[in-house]
This record gives structure tokens, C-alpha cells and sequence, in this order.
């Protein structure tokens, strides 16, 4: 492998991570970026994973004054999303790749059609007083099943989904979803080193960049009005959404 290549991981790395803090999707970027360095589809999707844990560290700690407040929340949401992740990182490493490829893109465009929506939809919601937290539970274990299994635009879905069912500011919620998005992909990574076939100096190189990155992205995020947030998460996710089904 080239240090030309390398270059091309860690700075795809480093947009990644700057991505995923502040949308999500940033995994659609590295990933090519790995192919191009020459691994397979299979080895470039775990390493990626692996790859991006530091970005998504950063990004939570830069976000840590939203977080206050929310440790019992997450407590609560953690649980549904790590059954999901580890049922996402065992259909990987035993189903054929590529199940979920026709699927994906739909996903995607359903979850940025939400987020435009939400306070359309959370007024829908208010109007009916039944209980938020089963739908909003199941969601969350389909949610972890999607980030263990391949995890493209998690975050894009994760905090459409939480802005749907939780009463709170943007920002803070874009702080639960990287925090509960890396946590899935920990659970994730920790498989796939044990089981799956890792490019660890890719992964390392790939983990630098997003460092700086995730650090970078929670700066900019932090400071991003909600509105310009919403729109801005959804045309990142639409265009995630084309490329998957232009370029599957």
C-alpha cells in the first residue's frame, strides 16, 4: 500500500469524522476510500467501522455540555441499541454482504422526509397521548441492528428518530445520537477484531484522521442553529440516499 493511498484513508478519515459528528453518513466517504486503497468490499466494511471508533469518541466529548443532564437517558436508550448492534454485528459476519443494499437508500430518504417534518409530525404525535417509548424502543433495536450490520447514515436515522419521540433541543438529541451511534459501532468494532478480517494499519490510519475530525465536527456542530441542523442533516442524508442508489 502506497503513502499516497494512506494519505487518501486519513484524510477521508478526517471529513468522516468531521460528517458523522454533525450529520452522519460520514462512513459512505471512508468506505470508498478504503476500497480504493485496495481491500475487498468485506475487509474495507469492518476496518471502516473499526477505523471511525476515535472520530465518534471525539465527537461525543466535544459535545459533553450537551450531554449534561442526560446520563439517565442514555442509560435507557443504550439497552435496545446494543441488542440491536450485536444482532447487526452477527448477521455480518454470518449472512451473504449485500442483504441490505436495495433496502438501505429508502431507509435513508424516510429518515430525512421525518426529520424535515418533525414539527409537523411532532404536533400529530401531541394530538394522540398514547405511550412514545415502545415505538421509540423498537426503533432503537432496528436502529443498532442497521449500525452492527452496516451502519451507513446511522446517525442521519438515529436522530430522526429520537427527534421524533423525544421532547428536547436539536442539539442536544445530535449529542445522544453520537454518543448512542458510537456505541454501536464499539460493539460492532469489538466483533469484528475478534472475528472479522480487520486492515489494522488502514484502521489506524483511518483513526487518526477521524479524531481530528470528530473533534472538528462537534466545534462546528455545537454552533449550528437547529433549523439550519435539520435541513442541513436531511440534504446530507438525500445525497447519501442517491449515491447508494445511483452507485450501489
Amino acid at each position: 500500500m502506497t503513502g499516497l493511498q494512506l494519505g487518501v484513508v486519513a484524510g477521508a478519515g478526517l471529513v468522516a469524522g468531521a460528517v458523522n459528528t454533525i450529520a452522519g453518513g460520514g462512513s459512505l466517504l471512508s468506505f470508498p476510500a478504503l476500497l480504493g486503497a485496495g481491500l475487498n468490499p468485506l475487509v474495507a466494511n469492518v476496518t471502516n467501522t473499526d477505523g471511525l471508533i476515535p472520530g465518534q469518541a471525539a465527537g461525543a466529548q466535544g459535545y459533553r455540555a450537551e450531554l449534561r443532564g442526560q446520563r439517565q437517558r442514555l442509560l435507557r436508550l443504550a439497552v435496545p441499541m446494543a441488542v440491536g448492534g450485536v444482532a447487526g454485528a452477527t448477521l455480518l459476519l454470518t449472512l451473504p454482504p449485500g442483504v441490505f443494499r436495495h433496502v438501505v437508500p429508502w431507509l435513508i430518504l424516510a429518515s430525512c422526509l421525518a426529520l424535515l417534518l418533525q414539527p409537523r409530525l411532532l404536533r400529530v404525535l401531541g394530538e394522540h397521548h398514547g405511550d412514545r417509548s415502545a415505538p421509540l424502543r423498537a426503533g432503537l433495536v432496528l436502529g443498532g441492528m442497521y449500525g452492527g450490520y452496516f451502519g451507513a447514515a446511522l446517525g442521519i436515522m438515529l436522530l430522526a428518530l429520537l427527534a421524533l419521540f423525544i421532547d428536547d433541543r436539536l442539539q442536544r438529541l445530535n449529542a445522544a445520537k453520537v454518543v448512542l451511534s458510537g456505541m454501536v459501532n464499539v460493539i460492532a468494532a469489538v466483533a469484528f477484531a475478534i472475528f472479522g478480517p480487520v486492515n489494522w494499519l488502514c484502521a489506524l490510519v483511518l483513526g487518526c484522521g477521524s479524531l481530528v475530525g470528530g473533534r472538528l465536527g462537534a466545534h462546528i456542530g455545537r454552533r449550528i442553529p437547529a433549523e439550519a441542523l435539520r435541513v442541513g442533516v436531511a440534504v446530507v442524508g438525500a445525497g447519501v440516499a442517491v449515491k447508494l442508489l445511483v452507485f450501489p
